[in-house]
């Protein structure tokens, strides 16, 4: 471990809850158990953020660099507990931002008072990972440093053996992108992340990760519209959108299109069984190319740019959304529906066209268990109450901006 190194703690939301860990681990280096008043230091470092959002947990992300714009650019972000390779260093970066230093001495990690708040266990074998089991109990918090390129499996090992421990287990990743990793292992994650880089793109890159998923724990408003047109137009260009994730029947909504980008409908995945075709629980038939598609970030995208690996929003009928990843497009020329619906609450009227098929459903309002929540469009009819997101009528590449525009 190099001096001079650094790293910065801070808690960060999740979509899901992590395997808590660090109560659990054991190396041959670890010390006896810390005080009451080093439990209480630690507590401090973890509380360094803001806390998660409800149905979440904490994230806890240190960064591990000897470059000062990594150093600035995390702190800027709310990640400001640093980790020094020596106490000199940390007194002299301490004078360019007010943070809560920590000190790596060899594989294990210091507060101020010199107790110790963590160890370090490399690993790089299968039976050196098999050390790492929750009743061998002698240090609270462990960052788990994998060498050579396997990284998954462990961390899918390391979730699963300590799910339900009091702590925190991180691991070292040296781009974003293995942090991910690190952090959905097995849907429920590592407690952390240790981000050794010298790049702040990385920096960036995982906060812009957090704030999309912390975003995913809002509800959209949703609002109820009544049907005023249903008419058969012809033939046009529709386009299929298969995700990487299954809907349950019943979940109801996997995207939000529409013609206008003023006002989104709510349309129903191809989850459930009929007569016709079997269930294909993955898939939204979403509409022609020219619609638009709600992608995350409060932006839009044309359903002919989607292609695979663009991340869409997954919607229900209460608002509730996540974000999927698209598998693939596929575009091909069929039968198209015209509907039309005016705002209940208020003077707003929106359309939508969409391929002229039994499978192919808009949402409606939750009406419990003896009402029909998806409402094919071979069956919709003037009257028929169903669900849409208003927004700004003006958009420039999907960005919502204000600005005078008229949609017809």
């Amino acid at each position: 471990h190099q001096r001079n190194s650094m790293a910065v703690s801070c808690s960060s939301s999740s979509v899901s809850g992590s395997a808590k860990a660090l109560a659990c681990l054991h190396t041959s280096h670890l010390a006896p158990q810390r005080t009451a008043s080093a439990r209480l230091r630690l507590q401090c470092i973890k509380m360094c953020s803001a806390p998660a959002a409800p149905g979440g947990s904490k994230k806890t992300v240190w960064v591990w660099t000897e470059n000062r714009q990594v150093m600035t650019a995390a702190v800027e972000r709310g990640w400001n507990t640093f980790l020094f390779g020596s106490k000199e260093v940390g007194k002299d970066w301490s004078s360019t931002a007010r943070i809560h230093p920590l000190f790596i001495d060899g594989l294990e990690i210091f507060d101020e008072g010199n107790q110790k708040v963590a160890a370090i266990s490399e690993i790089s074998s299968p039976s050196e990972l098999q050390l790492i089991q929750p009743d061998n109990v002698e240090v609270q918090n462990n960052v788990i440093h994998f060498r050579g390129d396997w990284q998954v499996i462990p961390a899918e090992n390391i979730v699963a053996a300590f799910q339900g421990c009091a702590g925190a287990v991180l691991a070292v990743s040296t781009n974003s992108t293995e942090a991910q990793v690190f952090l959905e292992a097995l849907e429920q994650g590592l407690d952390g992340v240790v981000l050794k880089v010298e790049d702040m793109d990385d920096i960036i890159k995982l906060k812009d990760y957090f704030d999309r998923r912390n975003e995913a724990k809002s509800q959209l408003q949703l609002t109820k519209a009544t049907v005023s047109k249903v008419e058969v137009v012809g033939m046009g260009d529709r386009v299929c959108v298969d995700l990487c994730s299954i809907m349950r029947p019943g979940e109801g909504l996997l995207v939000c299109v529409g013609s206008y980008a003023r006002g989104m409908f709510l349309v129903h995945s191809e989850c459930l069984e009929t007569n016709y075709i079997a269930s294909r629980p993955f898939r939204v038939n979403a509409g022609p190319v020219h619609a638009y598609v709600t992608v995350p970030g409060n932006k839009t995208s044309y359903l002919s740019e989607l292609q695979s690996g663009r991340e869409v929003i997954v919607v229900d009928q209460n608002g509730l959304w996540r974000t999927s990843i698209v598998g693939r497009v596929k575009i091909e020329s069929r039968p198209l529906i015209l509907v039309e619906a005016k705002e209940n609450s208020g003077n707003g009227t929106y359309s939508i066209f969409l391929q002229n098929a039994e499978t192919v459903a808009l949402i409606g309002p939750d009406r419990g268990s003896g009402g029909r929540t998806a409402i094919p469009v071979t069956s919709l009819k003037v009257g028929d109450e169903v669900l849409v997101r208003k927004q700004g009528g003006a958009r420039h590449t999907g960005i919502e901006i204000q600005e005078f525009i008229v949609e017809k």
